[in-house]
Order: C-alpha cells, then structure tokens, then sequence
C-alpha cells in the first residue's frame, strides 16, 4: 500500500497539481522498480541455494544421474548446474572419468561449508513447515537382521503406537549398507555395515557374544579351558567375520587372539544358531539370541569366565547427514534413542538387585 502524507502540502496552481502528480507516479515506479529488482534479487538468491543442494547431492550419491533421480531433474540440468557453480568459482570442484567422480581438493573444502548452509536451510524450512506437523508417511529402515529378530519388535511396536501415521518398510541386511544410494531414511546397523562417512550414527546398545556349542558336538571332546583350546575346534562363522578370522579375550590384564577354522559360514546369524544347534560346530552368537538354549541345555556356553573383547558388538542408530529433516525421521531417533537409555537404565537396575542379592546370603 502506498501512502502520501500531505499534512505539510498546499496546492495553489495548476502547476503544483502536476508536480503531485508526478512526484506520486515517480514514486510508484521506482517502487515497482525496487520490487523487480528485490524479486530477481531473490530469484538468483534461491537459485543458487538450489545449485548448493545439487552439489551436495551430487556428492553423496557420487554420480550425476543418480543425483539427478533423487532432485528429481535431468541428468542435463544437473551436468549445468555444477559446471555453472565450478564457473562462478574459478575451481574445478570435481574429476571426471567415464567411470569415477570424485571431489578435487577444492571440492573437498568447498563441500564442507557448503553441506553446512544446506543442512542449516533443510531444518530453517522443516521448522516453518514439517516440523509443525505430526509425523506421517513411509519410513525406510534398514537394520541388522539378527538385530531386527532380537531388539526389533518391542521398539517398533511402541514406536507405531505412538505415531500411528507412519508407516515403516524394513529391510533386513548383514551387509555393507549405503544409506544415501539405497535410499534408507535410517539403519540400525553394526559397524562394519556402515559404507559412507557422510552419515551420522548413535550408539544404542552393545551386543555381548558369547562362545557356544551344541551338546552332541562337544561330546566326546574334551572342553576348553583357555581361549588358545579353542584352535582344536571347528566355527560355524559369519561372512563378515572372514577378513579377521579370529577372536580376542581379555581376562585381568592377559589379552588372547585365537585364529578361527571354519568349514562353513554364511550372512545370518540366525541361521548360525541353528547350525551349531545342528553339530556343525561352535559359534559366537549374540548371548540375547541363545538365552533360551543355554537355559534349557541345548546349548553350552564356553570360556563364560572370559571377556570376548570381539564379541562385543554395538549396535548403531545410522542416519543421512540432511536426515534431520523430516518429521518422521526425527520422531524415531528420539523414540529409538529413549527406548535403548530406558532399557539400559532398567537392566542396570536389574544387576545392581541381583548383585546385592546375591552378596546378601549366609554363608554355609
């Protein structure tokens, strides 16, 4: 709204009448002016924060025509985009072969700041738009399988009780796992599943392993008494175990690597269980996952007065860098990472009870 004040003004010719006159279409046009130049201002504004995103992009999914998938444009659009950036910046930001991308070392600087303004814009225009509303839609989980069959359940049942208007597709994998190219909004994850360093994760819980075997395939055999006993036995393994085919104890100060013979080995741990349940020979398995079995017999448990420093795996909430974005994301990791603390709190509690309890007897 334009407005004149005219407290001060007296008109007393024709003259002065036409000096308003053009003293107020002066003023409209250079108002009009100004808004063309402030809109093509923001226009170049938001075009360049849209050639940061594309760059970023471009980054984490390491390929041009993937980028140009997930951004939704072409391929071309995308190829313009950081040719046009490299140009304004007097750098080349990527080498290209036909088969390689990579950041130059100015790429690499660049990235670093850039990926900062984006992920600072993303949560700027969650917290105008998403972050007002409830959490919705399809949330891509990928976990660890033994994982998912041990800790999944009780998590994700309150968490769908809590947000009822998300729903989860859940992968289960023992396998390096890229969250940004597969495009998984979140993984519970061990360590070695992690492929990229452009995501961040949570540690949620550890999962003690413990060495076990079957009671007809210890029979006959004499059992171990030290870790190094173990070299006499055979070890049903797990793929991802291969490249360090051997486990570490720790008692007191004495630390013991043991080499591993296998004769088989797969990708799942449930299915490990079941083949040392079978006689194929001795496992590390989660102690969570064997608990049953130990307790009523069809397990045995090895070396329980060693520390397996190999064994004691931590499960981790992985995330995308920009993952903080979504409603939906960030209502898991919070419900996620309270789940894990009130478990661990409880469990404490639970051992404190028994250590008291069991310190508290007469002696015989």
């Amino acid at each position: 709204m334009l407005s004149i004040n005219t407290d001060n003004l007296i008109i007393t010719k024709p003259l002065g009448l036409f000096a308003l006159t053009a003293t107020v279409g002066f003023t409209i046009l250079n108002g009009i002016v100004i808004s063309i130049l402030t809109y093509l201002e923001l226009r170049a504004l938001m075009d360049h924060l849209e050639t940061l995103r594309t760059f970023c992009t471009v980054v984490e999914m390491q390929s041009f025509t993937h980028a140009a998938n997930a951004l939704g444009i072409s391929k071309a659009v995308v190829s313009r985009a950081i040719t046009g950036l490299e140009t304004r910046l007097g750098v080349r930001l990527f080498q290209r072969t036909t088969r390689h991308l990579a950041l130059t070392e100015s790429g690499e600087e660049f990235y670093g700041g850039c990926s900062r303004v984006v992920a600072e814009l993303d949560v700027l225009e969650a917290g105008t738009g998403e972050r007002a509303r409830a959490p919705a839609g399809v949330l891509r989980l990928v976990a660890h399988t033994t994982a998912a069959l041990i800790e999944l359940p009780p998590l994700i049942a309150g968490f769908r009780a809590r947000y009822p208007a998300v729903q989860l597709e859940l992968t289960l994998a023992e396998r390096p796992v890229d969250l940004i190219k597969e495009a998984f909004d979140l993984g519970i994850v061990l360590p070695f599943m992690l492929t990229s360093e452009l995501t961040i994760t949570r540690a949620l819980c550890r999962l003690p392993l413990a060495v076990v075997g079957s009671p007809s395939y210890l029979q006959g055999r004499q059992l171990p008494q030290r870790p190094i006993d173990l070299a006499a036995f055979r070890f049903v393994t797990i793929l991802a175990s291969i490249s360090e085919p051997q486990l570490r104890f720790r008692r007191g100060g004495e630390q013991i690597a043991v080499p591993l013979e296998h004769d088989v080995s797969s990708n799942n741990a449930a299915l490990n269980k079941e083949l040392v349940m079978s006689g194929a020979g001795l496992g590390a398995l989660p102690l969570t996952m064997v608990g049953k079995e130990l307790n009523d017999g069809r397990l045995v448990q090895l070396l329980p007065d060693f520390e397996l420093m190999s064994g004691d795996a931590e499960l981790r909430l992985a995330y995308r860098d920009r993952g903080l974005t979504t409603a939906k994301v960030r209502a898991f990791i919070d419900y996620a990472t309270s789940y894990f603390d009130a478990r661990a709190a409880q469990m404490g509690h639970v051992q404190q009870q028994q250590t008291v309890a069991g310190g508290s007897g007469r002696p015989s």
